[in-house]
């Protein structure tokens, strides 16, 4: 480690350079780290609160609620199964009217009022009460409060704001609650039949679930496989990791590309310790414990950098970040820019030190 140290203090502007790039990698890496999973949250943070593991949707639906239209019929054999929790549930996006003219959207959530599934508290006791609509705690920011009226447009019902409940959306809307009845005569009108879009389940043991499905002609996914039913989660998701990708492999190209340079401007060096004794085996350690800190302490830097920076964004901007996301991130970067820098390596163990000294004189 003596020599790579020695190159670091040496050629500070090179290592600089070479520094710089990869600390806006690891920062831009770690940004994009924390908008996926804002977009994540701000797509299924609402489905992800409720407290169920798996969801029956209609066959054939691709786990998405809209796709989706089950009956009494389809509900009776989940709800006979033993150890399993059944709950109808509806789900469809309305645009409300206030008093003012403005409009809301809402992710509006249609529950029985003794359903595992309503909110606890005040709001759940207003579910059994007369129509109105539980509100999503984000609401009150816009100066949404308990009493006032919103108009659902289309169908042009109005229906009072009867209390709020816990954060969350579905699809990028702030979700709301309201009795599964309300919700069917706001979508159906007096042709609902009592239908409803998904089937809520509450178990710990799914060995019964692919009878049932047969039987009830529904596909069962868990939670987190419902997410992909979320508008825009799978290409968002997607768009997102390979942005990522690209940028750990630009890095890794970059950072490999500049150690192969500096081992070419090196070889006499390299020689030279070879002719001294130095083992192949010391001069690769020197060299990768050379690469290892450029990419240690750059790495480090762009994450606490961005790190920073995310405390900054407002509320407006989808935005969170996870330590082992952010660990991740950095081990992923540091392991790629490693991998970049075999040809480099490979270069050190076939120097001739003859030969290398030799064209130096």
């Amino acid at each position: 480690m003596f020599v790579a140290v020695r190159d670091l203090r040496f050629a500070k502007g090179r290592f600089a350079l070479v520094s710089l790039v990869i600390v806006l990698v690891a920062l831009l890496s770690t940004l994009l780290s924390g908008l996926a999973n804002g977009l994540v949250d701000s797509g299924i943070s609402g489905l992800r609160r409720l407290p169920l593991t798996h969801l029956a949707f209609q066959s054939g639906a691709d786990a998405t609620f809209s796709r989706s239209t089950l009956t009494p019929d389809n509900l009776k054999p989940w709800q006979d199964l033993p150890g399993v929790e059944a709950s109808p549930v509806g789900m469809s996006f309305f645009n409300a009217r206030r008093d003012d003219g403005s409009t809301i959207d809402i992710a509006l959530f249609g529950v029985p009022a003794d359903s595992f599934l309503a909110p606890e508290g005040p709001a759940r006791e207003a579910l059994s009460g007369p129509p109105g609509l539980i509100l999503s705690d984000t609401f009150q920011a816009e100066g949404v409060k308990v009493g006032d009226e919103l108009t659902v447009v289309g169908v042009d019902r109005t229906l009072p704001v009867v209390g709020f409940t816990y954060a969350g959306s579905y699809g990028h809307v702030d979700i709301a609650f309201t009795s599964l009845s309300t919700w069917q005569a706001l979508l159906y009108g007096d042709n609902a039949r009592d239908r409803f879009s998904a089937i809520a389940l509450r178990a710990s043991d799914t060995s019964g679930f692919a009878g049932i499905e047969a039987v009830t002609g529904t596909d069962v996914v868990s939670k987190t496989g419902a997410y992909k039913g979320s508008p825009g989660y799978v290409g968002e998701t997607a768009t997102m990791t390979l942005i990522r990708g690209f940028l750990l492999v630009i890095s890794a190209l970059i950072v490999g590309s500049f150690f192969t340079v500096w081992t070419v401007q090196r070889t006499g060096e390299i020689g030279l310790l070879k002719a001294l004794g130095a083992s192949t085996s010391y001069v690769v350690r020197d060299a990768l414990g050379q690469i290892t800190i450029v990419l240690l302490a750059s790495t480090a830097v762009g994450a606490g950098i961005a790190v920073g920076l995310g405390q900054m964004v407002g509320a407006d901007v989808p935005f969170r970040l996870e330590s082992t996301q952010i660990l991740g991130s950095v081990a992923l970067l540091i392991l790629l820019g490693l991998l970049g820098c075999l040809i480099a390596i490979r270069r050190i163990t076939s120097v001739d030190p003859i030969v290398a000294l030799r064209s130096r004189a």
